[in-house]
């Protein structure tokens, strides 16, 4: 007989890795937010410290994963690319706007197509699927919408204090960046809660039903 309650897709991912991967994000979302400095040179310190945090939970929880397969191999790149983009957004923090948003396109482009492939590929049969979509599709729009910044962007305007002010390329980008890690951040703490919760949900309901037929 065919139980009630549906027995939750099993994942490969634990729920503490997407809860790692959101700490980072949301605590730079604020950082961005409150910052009076929208420079490329604060987007490529962000970056750094966002990749080196991300990446190494990523490359870390898919190497000592029991799990085999592409799934894995696809997330050991993932994690392999974020730790990459954190040493070239390191190594110059003051490379300016163009190295700014070429690390920023190829880190998004890259990461964010090969977690989305990853959660396409494994719909229906990972309960990850779901959160690797999202997070993928997300970060690779962050891509294109980037690409569509123009680089010499300028637009003068008058603040609220009266005080004439510049906004350009860099503060765009730099501000959409912000976003981004605010959005991904809010969905992998609820990706992660729901991963445990599902979990032990489905544990109490077995228990229970077993309970019943004893």
């Amino acid at each position: 007989m065919t139980s009630a309650h549906a027995e939750p897709l099993p994942s490969t991912t634990a729920w503490y890795v997407p809860l790692a991967r959101a700490i980072p994000a949301l605590v730079l979302a604020i950082v961005v937010t409150f910052s009076a400095d929208h420079s490329a040179r604060l987007g490529l310190i962000t970056l750094a410290s966002f990749t080196l945090v991300a990446g190494a939970v990523i490359l870390t929880a898919s190497v000592l994963s029991p799990h085999r397969g592409t799934a894995r191999t696809l997330s050991i790149i993932q994690g392999v690319v974020t730790l990459v983009t954190a040493i070239a957004a390191f190594v110059a923090t003051g490379g300016g706007q163009a190295y700014f948003f070429f690390v920023l396109t190829a880190f998004a482009a890259i990461t964010g197509f090969l977690e989305l492939y990853l959660g396409l590929r494994s719909r229906g049969r990972d309960g990850s699927s779901r959160d690797w979509v999202f997070a993928g599709a997300l970060t690779a729009l962050l891509a294109l919408v980037v690409l569509l910044v123009p680089p010499g962007f300028s637009q003068p305007y008058t603040g609220p204090d009266g005080i004439d002010r510049e906004l350009t390329a860099s503060i765009v980008v730099v501000g959409l960046l912000g976003a981004y890690w605010a959005i991904l951040g809010v969905y992998l703490v609820i990706a992660a809660l729901s991963l445990k919760w599902s979990k032990k949900d489905h544990a109490a309901v077995t228990a229970a039903v077993q309970q019943k037929e004893d």
